[in-house]
């Protein structure tokens, strides 16, 4: 079978070191094994109870979130990178105990807070607690999810108390420590604000989703089926990547994770069959980046950007159903080309798994997915349908002796799932100042009229101006807070030009994601890099080319909302924008990997990316521009093809 080309690899330290999420303490002590536990499975208890019954009011019920995850990550992971990562120390304990009397204050005095609230006379002790949850949010934040993030966090509130010595267009008159405090905490606009509503409601139910069915032994079912359908087509291990890749990261939402653990099993069968490291390494990262825009679950930032725009979940993630395809399509157009100017082969068909078998024995794990997507599309809440599909993947476990859970395996996925939101749930509570500080002082306004001061009243350059930012912040920030600070402080200046707000925040979401294989940080290029042995910058540009299309989509759709089936009269155009994208993709691939039948000239590959792209571009006549376009360049590599086979055949006869 399969599982003998892989090859031992140290998935844990290239996890490491790349991915701050990854860092964790590796705990042996009986007395903190069982304080985790308590801790991760009575919050996911909690947080189960809560999305069938409903919570807590507002405040009580994001701030008991946060204090726990915060005391996790104080327990879980150290305070230096290089810091003994065995056990827990005397300085850990003291901010685990700061985590947890921040949330046990506001319910203790939940009363008396929101009498004083109600006149905006915050007391001492209110304050008091309040900078202390200032302090353990950015600390923890800084442990778990990098310090980028918190860097920038600690930007903001500098900028909040000394905001009259910033520069004209961004001056304030400056915020005092009780103004800045009390709206950071006793409100819902700070860190208890939308980010951190959203993790404590839908992203912490859907990365318990996603941990349940990986303990039924989903990963193993998507990978298998992948190898079963594509793995003896040409280069097929690499379309397996692909596919697997983004199926199982569109339900984890963690693309440096899912690098790695899909990466460990198609990197050697990928180097088997004759691709290059590099290449192998980016196909992996490029595929695993795409899960977090391919629905159902889109890593998470769906569920925040229905939140933000107050749109049913559905049809956010039905609208992004044919763009995320048109990625996916466009990686395996040029990793197909790839395979055949290398002529490479696939795996021989008796060494891959049998589909029918896998599915016979596998297949009842999909209930759960099919229950999630019919519920999400009848329009049910995400809680209703992540709830709903959480007890079916326990039920439907049971179908099958080799997949059934028990009660030590419900355990260990509540764990593992808590431990999992770890990092976004921090992430959130960290954006929640930045965010609460640009709504306190006006800065998104303020940065709103700086980018169109610079985008000079043209739409296009607006959008690459604010393409650049999204990327920028993207390569040092997870993909949420990335999606949260553009789509808050960039994405006005888009709506200002008539662009609707769902194309504007989808324009931003997709370049947030996509600067994790952009150059020079490419993060999830360098992991990628790390699992197969290869040069991470050359790893880097080769995941660029393979993501193409992925930075044209966004101008797609923002200049013709059929691609998201937003503004339209009827299927038709739906259709055409669809079809004439796919062509385009297709044949930009084609460019960019200079082979379609044969080896393609350098001039034709420029004709031909000129052509892909008009045909890319919206509208009758650039269609049909590129349309001819393209089938010349088709037809004559079918000539030289032709010319190439005529000359193998007959080596004696003169040819042009």
């Amino acid at each position: 079978m399969v599982g003998r080309f892989t090859e031992p690899i140290n998935k844990n330290t290239i996890l490491e070191k790349y991915d701050a999420e990854s860092r964790a303490k590796k705990i042996n002590h009986d007395f903190w094994r069982w304080i985790i536990v308590i801790l991760s499975v009575g919050l996911a208890g909690y947080h189960l109870y809560t999305a069938y019954f409903g919570p807590l009011d507002a405040l009580r019920h994001r701030s008991l979130h946060t204090s726990v995850i915060s005391a996790l990550v104080f327990i879980l992971y150290p305070a230096f990178f290089k810091t003994k990562k065995d056990q827990v120390k005397v300085a850990d304990i003291f901010w685990i105990i700061a985590a947890l009397s921040t949330g046990a204050y506001i319910f203790i005095d939940y009363q008396g807070i929101a009498e004083r609230m109600s006149v905006y006379m915050p007391n001492k002790i209110d304050i008091l607690f309040g900078i202390v949850t200032i302090i353990v949010v950015i600390e923890g934040g800084r442990r778990v999810a990098g310090n980028a993030l918190t860097v920038l966090a600690v930007i903001f509130l500098v900028y909040a108390f000394f905001g009259q010595y910033a520069p004209d267009i961004l001056r304030h008159s400056g915020k005092d420590l009780e103004d800045v405090v009390t709206y950071m905490y006793l409100s819902t606009e700070g860190i208890f604000g939308i980010a951190i509503s959203v993790s404590a409601s839908y992203i912490i139910l859907f990365i318990l989703f996603g941990a349940f069915l990986n303990a039924s032994g989903m990963g193993k079912f998507f990978t298998d089926i992948a190898m079963g359908l594509a793995g003896h087509t040409s280069g097929g291990p690499a379309k397996v990547a692909v596919i697997s890749s983004g199926l199982l990261g569109s339900i984890n939402g963690s693309a440096l994770a899912n690098v790695v653990t899909t990466g460990a099993f198609t990197f050697p069968l990928m180097k088997r069959v004759g691709y290059k490291p590099e290449f192998a390494g980016a196909v992996e990262a490029t595929a695993s980046v795409g899960g977090q825009i391919l629905p159902p679950v889109m890593g998470a930032t769906a569920f925040i950007m229905a939140e933000t725009l107050n749109m049913p979940y559905n049809q956010i993630a039905l609208a992004a159903i044919l763009p995320a395809l048109l990625y996916y399509l466009g990686i395996i157009f040029i990793v197909h080309f790839r395979a055949k100017k290398l002529g490479l082969d696939g795996v021989a068909k008796e060494e891959l798994p049998n589909v029918k078998e896998t599915l016979k024995t596998g297949g009842h794990l999909l209930i759960p997915i099919v229950v999630l997507i019919g519920l999400l599309t009848a329009g049910k809440t995400p809680l209703f349908a992540a709830f709903y599909a959480i007890i079916l993947t326990i039920v439907a476990s049971w179908f099958n002796k080799k997949t059934r859970m028990g009660l030590k395996d419900i355990i260990k996925a509540k764990e593992e799932g808590i431990r999992s939101s770890l990092g976004v749930a921090m992430s959130c509570a960290v954006i929640g100042i930045i965010v609460g500080v640009g709504t306190l002082t006006g800065l998104g306004p303020k940065l709103t009229q700086s980018i169109l001061v610079l985008g000079q009243g043209e739409v296009v350059l607006t959008l690459l101006l604010t393409m650049v930012a999204c990327i920028v912040m993207g390569m040092g920030l997870p993909s949420i807070p990335t999606y949260i600070i553009t789509a808050t402080m960039a994405g006005p200046a888009l709506v200002e030009f008539g662009i609707a707000p769902f194309l504007t925040h989808m324009f931003v979401f997709y370049f947030g994601i996509l600067a994790n294989i952009t150059p020079p940080v490419a993060l999830a290029a360098f992991a990628g890099a790390g699992i197969a042995g290869a040069n991470p910058d050359k790893t880097g540009f080769e995941a660029l080319k393979l993501a193409m299309s992925g930075f044209i989509i966004p101008y797609i759709f923002v200049f013709s909302p059929a691609l998201l089936m937003q503004d339209i009269s009827g299927p038709v155009m739906v259709i055409s924008v669809t079809a004439t994208a796919i062509i385009g993709i297709f044949g930009l691939s084609v460019a960019l990997e200079r082979y379609f039948l044969t080896s393609m000239p350098l001039p034709v590959a420029f004709v031909c990316f000129a052509g892909s792209l008009t045909l890319i571009i919206p509208g009758m006549t650039t269609d049909i521009i590129g349309a001819v376009i393209l089938t010349g360049v088709l037809i004559f590599q079918w000539f030289k093809k032709t010319k190439l086979k005529s000359r193998h055949q007959n080596p004696h006869k003169i040819g042009l």
